[in-house]
């Protein structure tokens, strides 16, 4: 059974870093781009970072550019999402998603991937 699963989220106060983990079970994730969404309450989903299956090509929000980087370890079937000078605004819940056919920036623009993982809160409060 195909799956997405993240983990690493928390509360954390506004300057802090986390570190986000998306693994992969029942498929090789080197096949798919893979990309980190994020919604916060009554707002859109939003496309947050996403990274080609080779790991050479990236695409990040103008909202997190500088501060969050993506990373894959296709050894490990394991996409990360490091978070560093987090804002209350990047509180949300975020979730990873798997695209097999769209490159980075139309995975993250269009917000319609194959799989989506169920999601972790991450929560910037003081």
């Amino acid at each position: 059974q195909l799956q997405l699963v993240e983990s690493g989220g928390g509360l954390v106060q506004p300057g802090g870093s986390l570190r986000l983990s998306c693994a992969a079970s029942g498929f090789t994730a080197d096949y798919y781009a893979i990309g980190w969404f994020r919604q916060a309450p009554g707002k859109e989903r939003e496309g947050v970072s996403c990274i080609s299956k080779n790991g050479r090509s990236t695409y990040y929000a103008d909202s997190v550019k500088g501060r969050f980087t993506i990373s894959r370890d296709n050894a490990k079937n394991t996409v990360y999402l490091q978070m560093n000078s987090l804002k209350p605004e990047d509180t949300a819940v975020y979730f990873c998603a798997a695209d097999a056919l769209r490159t980075v920036q139309p995975m993250c623009v269009m917000k319609r991937p194959d799989y989506w993982g169920q999601g972790t809160q991450v929560t910037v409060s003081s």
